[in-house]
């Protein structure tokens, strides 16, 4: 019955789209859970957003790169159509969040201002990141030794960001009045935060159960048109993916909060390739197809850098200019990647 109707060309377009709506929900309800805890334990809104929010918001890459993996090992999943569908899609979620995203972000506040101390602490280890990602898959594989180096500088860059910022939190930076008022959507008891972790765990089942959904449609949608896997999770699950930090960084600055967006939105391209496709190429490794480490992840490196030149030199300011730059820059990276790298 389930085969007959995965060759129903719109079962599998409405299929599609609900498991992405539901994977998009459910990784944003536990986004929302997992920052009120963040202000339960008393972290500041950029650290929340460079480690909490922006692991929370990567919960489609992560939950996708874990179901892929587990579903590689089992024999369910075609072993190079699945990494070739989470890598893309991990790396495309990321090009979008620093060009596109970004530049929207930046039409919605007016302007954003980046201290170059964050320029620094996070924009650097980013494109340090994909870097990594680049040599490490050279050789066509991301073995679980590559996994555990990108996992294992996960935990480290975490722990020094840890550090950090018991060296400089101040509670009214999240929002604390001195009158140790607590703002809305953080716990006020201990059983509240545990109502809280309990709703994200319950979410992120969701998430993962439709990130399953969403990789087994692929898959058929790959066989019946030979279009490359990467590709269409560069176009439309890295877009979809991208979606909670999108959400996150619009609700941060509504409030007047810049240090949730602009955390989340670098964050997340530090967390996608060093926890998803570690921590996947750990359990199962991954087939590296060539478009993603000849024109993706150099893209992904280069625009990383051209971005934080001119942060640097405009002394952290990014106003509509760079907006306009930015968008320009990803749908030159989204036509090149159609028509020169469209097959795997």
């Amino acid at each position: 019955m389930l085969d007959t109707l995965l060759q129903n060309t719109w079962f599998l377009v409405i299929g599609g789209i609900l498991s992405i709506a539901l994977l998009v929900y459910s990784a944003d309800v536990a986004v929302g859970k997992l920052t009120g805890l963040a202000g339960f334990f008393r972290l500041s809104t950029t650290f929340v957003g460079v480690t909490v929010v922006s692991l929370a918001t990567s919960i489609p890459e992560i939950a996708s790169h874990f179901t892929a993996s587990a579903g590689i090992l089992s024999g369910v999943l075609d072993y190079e159509v699945s990494s070739a569908v989470v890598l893309g899609a991990n790396i495309g979620s990321d090009v979008i969040q620093q060009t596109l995203i970004m530049a929207i972000v930046i039409f919605i506040a007016g302007k954003l201002t980046f201290k170059r101390y964050f320029l620094w602490k996070t924009m650097i280890p980013m494109i340090v990141t994909t870097l990594m990602c680049i040599i490490l898959g050279v050789d066509g594989i991301y073995s679980r030794i590559d996994g555990a180096i990108l996992f294992g500088t996960f935990l480290v860059y975490t722990l020094f960001l840890y550090f950090d910022e018991r060296k400089h939190y101040k509670e009214e930076d999240h929002g604390f009045t001195p009158e140790g008022e607590t703002p809305p959507g953080v716990p006020k008891t201990a059983k509240e935060a545990w109502i809280y972790a309990l709703i994200a765990v319950v979410a992120m089942c969701f998430t993962i159960i439709s990130a399953m959904m969403t990789l087994q449609i692929t898959e058929v949608v790959v066989a019946k048109t030979g279009v490359g896997g990467s590709l269409i999770g560069v176009v439309t699950l890295g877009i979809a993916s991208a979606l909670p930090e999108f959400i996150t960084a619009v609700s941060g600055i509504r409030k007047g909060d810049t240090g949730i967006p602009l955390g989340t939105l670098v964050g997340s391209n530090i967390t996608n390739p060093l926890v998803a496709i570690g921590g996947g190429a750990l359990i199962s490794t991954y087939w590296v197809p060539g478009p993603l480490v000849k024109w993706d992840l150099p893209w992904e490196t280069i625009t990383g850098a051209i971005l934080w030149a001119v942060l640097w030199f405009s002394k952290g300011k990014a106003g509509k200019p760079i907006a306009i730059y930015l968008t320009i820059l990803y749908f030159i990276y989204v036509t090149t990647r159609a028509v020169f790298f469209g097959v795997d």
